[in-house]
């Protein structure tokens, strides 16, 4: 990136539209507007959401050349992509579609190298790009080796195709698999377990070693309550390369901070409700009093229903749950946030970002702030305007980088 461009993006699944045209309006009509506020002469890096069908537009004749193009004359750089949705991200309810199809499906991996070849036709010479992919999938039923076998078939054979741009063009585009709780995939030791079993073995480990690697999510780990170090020093130590890091922060529910407390608990549970939205999944956690994760629910329903005592009390054990709000929130009214993972996953990033693995950095460095959830926060949440929200998360998150680069 040139000195005139901001060091990181933000994904745009937040906006809603499955078609090129609806993409590049959303992109004129938002981000734009981001870019104006935080970095006014330059270019804004974008995390590009493109769903199948706008995908598939781009791969007719010369579209692949004027969409750069367009990019450039706006002043927009597409330097990671956002694989996981790749169907309609924003239909009324979404919830488990969103894990469809699996990793088990060629379509996913046509889909995701349809992907890699045109972040590789719109990136700058000699650039690196990252795409972001689901763990797996959703395990509606018990995944048995055979089904892992034939994800890490179909992942080895994008990391070839990878592998076949990287020598024609000299850009490394790479695949990030993204765990998030409840899938496939929920937490580092799951994530490096596939690795080695599946992904580091055969004739094609090399390559999936330079061009399989980690979406490192903020909130998901965190929602897992996992600490942040201990994630990421688990990727290193194992040779799993981060390709994207997704700057995202979670729902926090000290309910073990005010036990004993009725009416503090009542509070809670009335501000809680308020993110019981019917759109998106938000998987809840709970932990044990040591502040380990015990046990999960698919949804925050079932938490209320389930997770609430019958005879009226509070829960003892606090809650996270998977739903993405603005990095800048500390904490809102009685609830908290997962804020402090930010800090905790950026300054390991940046104490180790020379780090190399397979003769690659073991960190691309793409930092992408993922606040997908913006037109579903509860009222009090929400910010004048969508780019007005997303341009104070830039800016927050621009100073904590600086402020971690100062340090080391």
């Amino acid at each position: 990136m040139s000195q005139s461009t901001y060091p990181f993006g933000y994904c745009t699944n937040v906006h809603a539209g499955t078609t090129l045209e609806q993409a590049q309006q959303n992109l004129l009509q938002h981000a734009a507007a981001v870019r104006q506020q935080v970095v006014p002469t330059g270019q804004l890096p974008v995390g590009l959401w493109l769903a199948e069908d706008a995908a598939n537009s781009l791969l007719e004749e010369g579209a692949l050349e004027r969409f750069r193009g367009w990019l450039n004359e706006h002043h927009f750089f597409p330097y990671t992509l956002n694989g996981f949705p790749q169907g309609d991200f924003h239909q009324p309810i979404v919830k488990h579609q969103v894990y469809e199809p699996t990793w088990t499906c060629h379509s996913r991996a046509r889909y995701t190298m349809c992907l890699a070849e045109i972040l590789d036709a719109i990136l700058p010479a000699g650039a690196t790009g990252s795409i972001s992919t689901l763990p797996l999938g959703w395990p509606h039923a018990p995944w048995h080796a055979e089904n892992f076998k034939e994800a890490a078939d179909h992942l080895h054979e994008v990391a070839k195709f990878c592998d076949r741009l990287a020598q024609n063009s000299g850009r490394e585009i790479v695949i990030a698999i993204e765990p998030e709780p409840g899938c496939v995939l929920n937490t580092a030791p799951e994530m490096v377990e596939f690795f080695e079993h599946f992904l580091f073995r055969g004739p094609d480990a090399e390559l999936a070693r330079r061009y399989l690697s980690v979406c490192h999510d903020v909130c998901h780990s965190g929602v897992m309550f996992e600490p942040q170090t201990t994630a990421l020093e688990l990727y290193r130590q194992n040779g799993i390369r981060v390709g994207k890091v997704q700057i995202s922060s979670a729902v926090h529910v000290p309910w073990s901070l005010h036990a004993g407390d009725a009416s503090r608990g009542g509070e809670m549970l009335a501000q809680l409700k308020a993110f019981n939205e019917p759109k998106y999944l938000h998987q809840v956690t709970r932990c044990n009093p040591d502040g380990t994760f015990q046990a999960l629910v698919s949804d925050l329903p079932q938490a209320l229903e389930n997770w609430l005592p019958e005879d009226g009390t509070m829960p003892q054990q606090d809650w996270r749950i998977h739903f993405h709000v603005p990095i800048f929130v500390e904490q809102f009214e009685l609830l908290r946030t997962t804020q402090s993972d930010i800090r905790d996953a950026t300054r390991y990033l940046t104490e180790y970002k020379y780090d190399r693995v397979a003769d690659s950095a073991w960190f691309t460095g793409h930092f992408e702030v993922e606040t997908y959830a913006w037109p579903v926060l509860p009222e009090s949440m929400q910010a004048a305007t969508l780019s007005e929200g997303i341009a104070q998360e830039l800016q927050y998150f621009h100073t904590l980088l600086e402020e971690e680069d100062l340090r080391c």
